[in-house]
């Protein structure tokens, strides 16, 4: 994939540099994970990371073992201060619910999907240029709700950051489903 530096940044006194890959297409098989729900403000979606390590935990004392990388899907986005979200972690069949743990199925269907590089704070300009990008090329969205309910909208995290300490080399995967398949212009 071809890479796209961004603008560096200062935060604190050190440049902040980030790289997103070039958004593509991507048809992908439904996919079976184990969640927790949470609604709240940005400031609450802050406190989420935690609660993957629970959810790891869970799947451990289960004897299930996780089939990728931890992510958090976004399920309604009501302006930049309301979230509906679950953080999960893929598992290769359905669970049963217990507690705070429930089952998710993230649909089949074609995906916008890009990689960003760089720390977490960036994730919201990586988002706002794939959603350019698919107003770009014709690309609708699977929404509803007038547009505030995502059918999936997803952001993986493919780097741990506990094995990798610095931000600037942590990697994480944009996916939004896309509506009724994809009529792609250059």
């Amino acid at each position: 994939m071809a890479e796209e530096r961004c603008r560096p940044r200062v935060k604190e006194g050190k440049e902040i540099t980030m790289a997103m890959s070039e958004p593509k297409l991507d048809e992908r098989a439904e996919l079976h994970y184990a969640a927790i729900r949470t609604q709240g403000t940005m400031q609450d979606l802050m406190k989420l990371p935690h609660r993957i390590v629970e959810i790891f935990g869970w799947l451990a004392e289960k004897g299930e073992m996780p089939l990728g990388a931890p992510f958090m899907r976004y399920l309604v986005i009501d302006g930049d201060d309301r979230f509906d979200v679950e953080v999960g972690v893929p598992v290769e069949n359905a669970i049963a619910a217990e507690g705070d743990i429930t089952p998710g199925v993230l649909p089949a269907g074609q995906y916008a999907v890009m990689v960003y590089t760089g720390p977490f704070s960036g994730l919201h300009e990586a988002t706002k240029t794939l959603l350019a990008w698919g107003e770009r090329t014709g690309v609708r969205w699977e929404t509803s709700d007038g547009g505030k309910a995502w059918g999936a909208n997803v952001e993986t995290y493919v780097t741990d950051p506990r094995a990798e300490p610095d931000p600037q080399k942590w990697q994480t995967e944009l996916a939004i489903l896309v509506a009724g398949g994809a009529a792609v212009s250059s």
